[in-house]
């Protein structure tokens, strides 16, 4: 449990750090961070998520972007979370599944993030991956979210593992490639 706090205070220092904000050090990549940690320690990553967002002193705007609360604000605006249930019960996991992928896309996900400008000084913090799987899948949404955000950091806080090239969601699940992020702390 210590390791997980000793990483987290690690990425805290990261975030007041100049040279992260600005995506120095990156040989022009998109700076896109991945903080990977055991899905064993999400309560206390969350915990750590409430303590920095409500953290004065950094001298960045984090902007948490929670994927399941978006999924749910996607399914509201379809009207179809209320019948979700009952679709699964009538016609199975597999069918509500592809329904939904069908109905709250990756555009979807990209559109709510960027519902506001972001500006110099902004770090998109993106939660919620595990919550949102397998409706979503990070790879992707990073895929698609890179072009609409420019040059504003992306900080995934993601319960799995990622080597450079793969994300594997939760350390189980058969990776994903996607080789433009970074692993950090």
């Amino acid at each position: 449990m210590a390791e997980i706090d000793e990483r987290l205070d690690r990425l805290r220092e990261l975030l007041k750090d100049p040279d992260f904000l600005a995506g120095n050090g990156l040989s022009n990549e998109v700076n896109i961070r991945i903080c990977c940690y055991d899905a064993a320690d999400e309560m206390r990553v969350r915990h750590f998520v409430k303590q920095i967002m409500a953290d004065q002193s950094m001298p960045c705007h984090l902007k948490e972007k929670n994927l399941y609360e978006i999924f749910l604000s996607c399914c509201e605006d379809k009207r179809i979370l209320n019948r979700m249930g009952q679709m699964e019960e009538k016609k199975g996991k597999g069918v509500l599944q592809k329904q939904i992928e069908k109905a709250v896309t990756v555009k979807e996900y990209v559109d709510k993030i960027c519902d506001q400008p972001f500006e110099k000084g902004d770090v998109i913090l993106l939660t919620g991956i595990g919550d949102v799987f397998p409706f979503m899948r990070v790879h992707m949404l990073l895929e698609a979210l890179q072009p609409k955000v420019g040059a504003v950091p992306i900080l995934v806080m993601y319960p799995g593992v990622f080597d450079g090239r793969h994300l594997k969601l939760f350390d189980r699940l058969p990776s994903n490639p996607y080789y433009r992020a970074f692993n950090i702390v």
